[in-house]
């Protein structure tokens, strides 16, 4: 629909079922990108604020620089288990929300606040029990003046979210799957994550094995082509 665009608000998600979303708890988001060909990650510009993980559904909001107008009236529109995410154009020069818009999140039941750009009352932030994610803390606040829009395609911490999007999050960042891709990716994330808590569980118990891992990885450089001098860096270039 093209009618006002810029200033849009479409107030229906395509939502995946909420059982197909649980499935997802406990799921390292490193496990989950790897399985993705390690490309629907936020980068390392968003940070946690606190330590509460995140699972929910993306309900989106493309906010322009340091204004909030349609952010606020996401708080209303989004139903308990969404994942409001920002796009604030990376905007670190006026937060977009703060200790009372985040209380108010919380209290109805939003799963989790995600902002491409900056926040404020850094705080009252930590001590939320709802997880938020942001790029950058400031005291400045913004303007509610517009436009915006919500539910619309966004960019969040260089990745694409799309409403409906299932959302994980923890301390080492955010991934968002698309809901028809879902089964296969929690498929191959369970299977990765067990793989790995074995081989840690087999290093606390028996030790590491060292034999095994530098075979392996001989054999990764040498298929790869690297070139193997025996000697140090300098004397061997005085050849």
């Amino acid at each position: 629909m093209s009618v006002g665009v810029g200033f849009r608000v479409f107030t229906e998600v395509n939502r995946p079922n909420r059982t197909l979303v649980e499935r997802f708890a406990g799921i390292p988001t490193s496990n989950i990108n790897d399985m993705m060909g390690r490309m629907y990650n936020t980068n390392g510009s968003i940070h946690p604020m606190n330590e509460q993980p995140l699972l929910g559904t993306a309900f989106t909001v493309k906010a322009p620089v340091g204004d909030n107008m349609v952010f606020h009236r996401a708080l209303d529109l989004a139903q308990p288990g969404d994942v409001i995410v920002v796009d604030g154009g990376g905007c670190c020069d006026r937060s977009l929300a703060g200790e009372i818009m985040m209380t108010y999140a919380a209290a109805r039941g939003i799963a989790g606040i995600v902002v491409d750009g900056a926040l404020r009352d850094a705080g009252a932030l930590r001590r939320c029990p709802m997880p938020i994610y942001c790029k950058a803390i400031t005291p400045q606040g913004p303007y509610k003046h517009g436009p915006g829009e919500i539910n619309v395609p966004v960019c969040c911490g260089g990745v694409a979210v799309l409403p409906g999007d299932i959302v994980v999050g923890d301390a080492d960042g955010l991934v968002f799957i698309r809901p028809e891709d879902a089964e296969y990716v929690l498929e191959k994330a369970l299977k990765k994550a067990a793989a790995e808590a074995k081989k840690l569980a087999a290093y606390h118990t028996a030790g590491i094995d060292e034999d095994e891992h530098r075979s392996s990885y001989e054999k990764q450089l040498a298929d790869a082509g690297a070139v193997i001098l025996e000697g140090d860096f300098r004397s061997l270039l005085k050849r």
